[in-house]
């Protein structure tokens, strides 16, 4: 959805909340200079969301080409049907552990559906779940 955001936003007149400036947001606020990116294929080598984070200053880590096919293939064919299994989630474990090695200060669930195998408590690195963000900064909005 996020990709067509601003042909959205030229198209109407409330603003529009993007996924990746509410994230931006809480990372700055933790002070992530350098963060791991997972999604989908899209999401991870598609700019919408990438360059967004990276113009705020902030580098962003995606996994290798054969990692990004296993998670956009646990993405759809397995959490978009509900199938949570052990060992795709230690797929996403170790996804997170490369990119911490490679300087990775936190870690962007960068799909709705990684949370449902992903939490906090999994990973040593800051987890920023973009389903609550986005839930959060949609609330925030409505009430200001």
């Amino acid at each position: 959805m996020h990709k067509v955001a601003p042909q959205i936003q030229q198209a109407i007149t409330i603003p529009i909340i993007h996924i990746a400036d509410a994230t931006v947001t809480d990372l700055q606020a933790k002070q992530i200079k350098k963060v791991a990116l997972l999604g989908t294929t899209y999401t991870m080598t598609q700019d919408f969301y990438k360059q967004r984070v990276i113009d705020q200053g902030i580098d962003v880590l995606i996994p290798d080409e054969a990692a990004i096919y296993e998670l956009n293939r646990i993405i759809f064919d397995e959490l978009c049907h509900g199938v949570i299994k052990e060992t795709s989630k230690a797929t996403f474990l170790r996804a997170i552990q490369d990119l911490q090695k490679q300087g990775a200060e936190g870690v962007i669930l960068g799909c709705t559906e990684i949370g449902l195998l992903i939490e906090q408590t999994d990973v040593d690195l800051p987890v920023f779940d973009t389903t609550l963000i986005y839930a959060k900064a949609a609330v925030e909005l409505a009430l200001s």
